[in-house]
């Protein structure tokens, strides 16, 4: 692997930090401040009692941080009960996605997590039942382009982005984890069978352990944006460390993947975790998972494209090989999302005709 940066050093040796000086911990505190992380790291250090080890000064940075991710938290609790309300009327249970669905759960994931918005999953046949009760509630659509809707409930997974007129909230209403479009398609009804109850609540669910982790690495490996690439790859390593102790999870997991036809996401998910974060999987896992693997030019080519994309970028600098990588893994990331005629238009109306309109600005506090 390329030489990495300090953030990645700081998450793969958390043990070391002690031993780092002022001026390099300046360097780090400000590129976990550009990623996001620095209440990642804090997490991270806390259950390894080094806390007190580090130098004093980085240590308040990080606590403040850390505080600010503890409302956070608390914010997003708060929001999941006005959803959970807004849709018991309904009678679709509410399965949260990524972050909300760790917050929840109580997962070390969690822990310093910050996000901008709220995922959900409901059958597809609830969209139209779901988005009624969302917007009776106070939830309205953010894109009014006549483009954009059809975008969404003609080709995505999702319906357009939904944000709360008093709080400025954002959700997100998925009906897959993938484009209908896409080449992979795992089945919704599966996952959405196979979903657990969290934050004690009858009606609100996350993922099944082996789905959590499949669709955190499916969101990562087949997205188009990487601006969070490694804060997503931490939360991928950070699942399988604590689902690794609950039995039948490593035998488990792979059998999904075939199952959602999510071999290769899986795959890509364990190499580069063991890459970049020294995670421990069991040898015959590996050995399974090579079920995903592509052939040895694909895979020395993903190679070169994840390895600086991964990377956080740092304020200091532009690493152009990670800007060119990450330009590489947005064509790649619609590619795999859309049929070429559909991607072909979709690119061109972003580019030319969409760049022609005014922004349009949403708020969140979550």
């Amino acid at each position: 692997m390329r030489k990495t940066g300090l953030i990645v050093a700081a998450f793969r040796h958390p043990q070391a930090l002690p031993d780092w000086d002022l001026q390099k911990w300046d360097v780090l505190l400000r590129q976990l401040r550009q990623a996001g992380m620095t209440a990642s790291l804090y997490a991270r250090l806390d259950g390894l009692g080094l806390l007190s080890s580090i130098p004093e000064q980085a240590a308040r940075h990080l606590a403040w941080a850390a505080q600010l991710a503890r409302r956070h938290k608390q914010s997003v609790l708060y929001e999941v009960g006005f959803i959970r309300n807004a849709l018991n009327r309904a009678g679709v249970p509410v399965v949260l996605l990524k972050g909300a669905a760790y917050v929840l759960a109580g997962l070390p994931a969690s822990e310093g997590r910050i996000f901008s918005d709220i995922d959900i999953l409901v059958p597809a046949e609830s969209l139209n039942l779901v988005e009624s009760e969302l917007m009776i509630h106070g939830w309205h659509s953010t894109h009014h382009d006549v483009y954009d809707q059809r975008y969404y409930r003609s080709w995505m997974h999702e319906l357009p982005p939904m944000t709360h007129a008093t709080r400025g909230t954002v959700i997100d209403v998925h009906h897959a984890i993938l484009p209908v479009t896409a080449r992979l398609h795992p089945d919704s009804a599966k996952l959405l069978k196979a979903a657990v109850p969290a934050g004690g609540f009858a009606t609100v669910l996350t993922l099944g352990p082996a789905d959590m982790v499949l669709h955190s690495a499916l969101h990562l490996f087949y997205n188009s944006e990487f601006d969070h690439g490694f804060r997503d790859l931490v939360d991928i390593h950070t699942l399988l460390q604590h689902f690794s102790g609950l039995p039948g999870f490593w035998s488990g997991i792979t059998a999904r993947a075939q199952d959602l036809e999510l071999t290769r996401p899986l795959f890509y998910a364990l190499r580069y975790t063991t890459l970049f974060l020294n995670t421990v999987v069991p040898p015959a896992v590996m050995i399974k998972a090579d079920a995903g693997r592509p052939n040895v030019a694909l895979l020395a080519l993903m190679d070169s494209l994840f390895e600086p994309a991964l990377q956080p970028d740092s304020p200091d600098h532009v690493n152009l090989i990670a800007v060119a990588a990450r330009f590489a893994l947005y064509l790649r990331g619609n590619w795999l999302r859309m049929p070429p005629l559909l991607l072909m238009r979709h690119l061109f109306q972003k580019a030319v005709i969409s760049n022609r309109k005014p922004v349009e600005k949403t708020q969140c506090d979550i």
